[in-house]
């Protein structure tokens, strides 16, 4: 018997948020298939988090196991807001965002715009940071019941899970639209100054704290608490706390305040999803393409690269230019040493602040060369580490490379001019800015010396760690991504890097504690010498190393699908 054409053969089923769940554990599956050293990376990083996740809920529930609740909600409002800041920024500086489900892979796929959010947000919650927030912070749970008894527990354990929604869906949500801005260069410059002042609020943050502290004024702090908990940062925490101490009213109204936060930024998320399934931005109307002068070649040269011979070395410097300049994964490398390399000197050298009530915060003026040399061996540290993985951003293109026969000595320098054309002068404004900050402008000098000297350090041992410990980054226009198992990879050649770049560069704090006030006017020299000796020799003795591991290297990069 003929069946018509238009009679449906099978009801279609309904695509659910378990069906995302079971297919990122299929795909993690997948790429753990063959791969040891993933499969070991992935449980030391997951024992790391069990350990940390310990210990954590150990501190939370020490108000309850020790019977005294006069400092419980301000435990709960402070724990809870700093790890809704961590999940919001930490992303963005360092770990990035796990994106084993890429959503560009669904962009042909008959899917709702809700059942793609829902389902995503699903996926990610299986992960190794949720399942240790959800331990960690389950502390407060216990807290709550030895002082409120089970409904206190019970709110308590409500709020503990709709804070690690709320961490969750603002990791996404932020990522992905800071992601969507930076594929537009157009509005690069806004990104890097919407980062500058996320980061710039944590310093005031910071510096109130510990003049509270320093002031030992519990009240201050108390009242603090208080307004946070009212907050999307607080809300979740200490609805439980709030129950206990006979507040039943607070916990329904900041459970709703948690509930319509996710929401938002679910719903921000959705926004910025659509952009990241197609891989583009919106851009405005296009400007008239301007005319062009000088030969073919010299159009290939950015301007930042214009005196540059227009041999080999020149071409591969030219080609790494434009690629940190337009690349957004790169470009947000670029943005996080901008931003971190002046916020941490401030924060080091103004850890003295105290506060007045009259004159307000003034500083107690415990900056010396000393200290100083030591905050910029860290910004010096940071900018360098960027390179840990510098093929990485290359992927599979890393072959045309190969297949030319690119000397690793030429390449490993063409790529280290290439990044300090951006650095450098990033370094030279952190040492002029921080001088005239601390009131100290003689100290730029130094200050410089010791910049360019760690990072010139950094150079030379991230180059042998980009040729021995390089992974695969996922192919995906969101530059804050990282597939299931690197953010534990990236975590551990970056602490590898910087031990070993701390390592190198200590003769020169050595230097600033022997040499006294000469090394006011000897650090710029010195610093400058052995951080350019230090790169160009790390690059002569990667260089051979790269030699012989071109085509491991091609496929240690090269993302698998």
């Amino acid at each position: 018997m003929a069946v018509p054409v238009t009679a449906p053969a099978e009801q279609a089923r309904q695509v659910s948020a378990r069906h995302f769940v079971r297919l990122k554990l299929r795909v993690m599956a997948n790429n753990f298939r063959g791969q040891g050293w993933r499969v070991a990376l992935f449980l030391v990083g997951s024992l790391i988090g069990l350990w940390f996740a310990v210990g954590a809920f150990f501190g939370l529930a020490a108000p309850g196991l020790i019977g005294d609740d006069k400092y419980a909600l301000m435990i709960a409002a402070f724990a809870g807001g700093l790890t809704v800041l961590g999940w919001l920024l930490l992303p963005l500086v360092f770990f990035g965002v796990d994106e084993t489900l890429d959503p560009a892979r669904f962009a042909l796929l008959p899917l709702s715009r809700r059942t793609l959010v829902t389902g995503l947000f699903a996926a990610a919650l299986v992960s190794v940071p949720a399942i240790a927030v959800l331990l960690a912070l389950s502390g407060l749970v216990v807290t709550a019941g030895v002082f409120g008894g089970w409904s206190a527990a019970l709110v308590s354990a409500v709020g503990v899970v709709c804070g690690l929604l709320l961490c969750v869906a603002g990791a996404r949500a932020v990522t992905s639209a800071f992601a969507s801005m930076l594929r537009s260069r157009r509005v690069r410059d806004l990104a890097a100054v919407l980062l500058a002042v996320v980061a710039a609020l944590l310093g005031p943050l910071q510096i109130a704290g510990l003049a509270a502290i320093q002031d030992t004024n519990w009240d201050r702090l108390g009242g603090l608490a208080t307004v946070i908990g009212w907050t999307p940062l607080g809300a979740p925490w200490t609805a439980g706390i709030d129950v206990a101490q006979g507040r039943a009213w607070a916990a329904p109204v900041k459970l709703l305040i948690t509930v319509a936060t996710i929401v938002a930024l679910l719903a921000w998320w959705s926004r910025s999803l659509e952009s990241a399934m197609v891989g583009a931005a919106t851009a405005g109307p296009a400007r008239a393409r301007p005319r062009l002068t000088g030969g073919v070649v010299a159009q290939l040269f950015p301007r930042a690269a214009g005196w540059l011979r227009r041999d080999r070395f020149g071409a591969l410097v030219a080609r790494e230019a434009r690629y940190w300049w337009r690349d957004a994964r790169r470009r947000a490398n670029l943005i996080t040493i901008a931003v971190v390399g002046l916020f941490v000197p401030v924060m080091v050298n103004f850890g003295g602040f105290t506060f007045d009530s009259e004159q307000g915060f003034s500083a107690a003026g415990n900056s010396s060369p000393v200290l100083v040399s030591l905050s910029m061996l860290f910004v010096g540290l940071l900018a360098a580490v960027t390179l840990a993985n510098q093929f990485g951003f290359d992927g599979s293109a890393y072959a045309a490379n190969v297949v030319a026969g690119v000397p690793g000595r030429l390449e490993l320098r063409a790529r280290i001019t290439a990044f300090s054309l951006y650095v450098l002068p990033m370094l030279a404004v952190v040492a002029v800015v921080i001088a005239i900050v601390i009131g100290e402008p003689t100290w730029i000098g130094f200050m410089a010396g010791a910049l360019v000297a760690t990072y010139g350090a950094g150079l030379a041992v991230n180059s042998f760690v980009s040729v021995l410990g390089a992974y695969s980054l996922p192919e995906t226009s969101n530059p804050f991504a990282m597939n299931s198992g690197a953010g534990v990879v990236k975590g551990m050649l970056t602490l590898l890097a910087m031990v070993a770049t701390g390592a190198l560069a200590t003769p020169m704090v050595l230097a600033a504690a022997l040499l006294g006030d000469a090394w006011l006017w000897l650090g710029l020299p010195l610093g400058v010498a052995y951080g350019v000796g230090a790169a160009l020799l790390g690059a002569y003795l990667a260089g051979d190393v790269l030699d012989r591991r071109q085509p491991e290297l091609l496929a240690l990069v090269t993302p698998r699908r």
